[in-house]
């Protein structure tokens, strides 16, 4: 199935919404909003594969950049901002809505995806998340969980995990998604750190169809 994609910015909300749009050929009906990690922003190679993939099955992504990727070019987010991220996201998914898109599921890599489980949590908005490599603790300090929202998921949730990744072991990630009431599903990326086989010119091609076959059973139990 073809797919197309375009610049997509509206300034009208606020935070603002800005990034990329990938518009399948025929849409299923279903659209995620994409977003990134800490140290990245929205054109990540592994963002644009996935975003393509998903697109070319019928799914409507919104591959965009976090407010705090909006304000600076590099550099983490800093203390205070989670709350704008957030709702930069939920910004994201009203766009999506007004696109005619009538299940909207929230994704992103590491603290973009924290942040989406989050707003999931909090305000019930989104009809499933998409996690890539979720940040349980930071590297080599298992005792800091961020998981105490996860009680508070009810919506189907679907994780991809590295298995060398530092941010969580393969038991470690399990056990925090049994605290999760909602439906989930682990796809363990063997031999894959946190970047999920993405870093510089290398590209992990086998995660990309993996994920895109389970989205179906994202986009079935949502």
């Amino acid at each position: 199935m073809a797919a197309s994609s375009e610049q997509f910015a509206s300034t009208t909300l606020d935070p603002p919404v800005r990034g990329f749009l990938h518009r399948p050929e025929a849409s299923s009906g279903t659209g995620l909003v994409l977003t990134h990690g800490a140290g990245g922003n929205c054109n990540s190679p592994m963002l644009v594969a996935l975003a393509e993939a998903l697109a070319r099955s019928g799914v409507t992504v919104l591959r965009c950049n976090l407010p705090f990727r909006q304000a600076r070019s590099f550099g983490p987010p800093r203390p205070g901002e989670a709350a704008k991220d957030r709702q930069g996201l939920a910004n994201a998914a009203a766009e999506l809505k007004q696109l005619g898109i009538t299940k909207v599921l929230l994704g992103g890599q590491s603290y973009g995806g924290r942040q989406a489980s989050m707003l999931a949590a909090e305000g019930k908005i989104g009809d499933g998340l998409l996690l890539l490599s979720y940040p349980l603790h930071p590297p080599g300090r298992a005792q800091q969980q961020r998981t105490e929202h996860f009680p508070e998921i009810s919506v189907p949730t679907l994780f991809v995990h590295g298995c060398k990744d530092p941010f969580a072991s393969d038991d470690e990630i399990e056990k925090a998604v049994s605290l999760i009431p909602g439906k989930t599903r682990i796809i363990h990326a063997k031999g894959s750190g946190h970047d999920l086989g993405f870093s510089g010119k290398k590209r992990n091609d086998q995660i990309i169809p993996e994920i895109v076959e389970a989205m179906e059973w994202l986009t079935e139990n949502s």
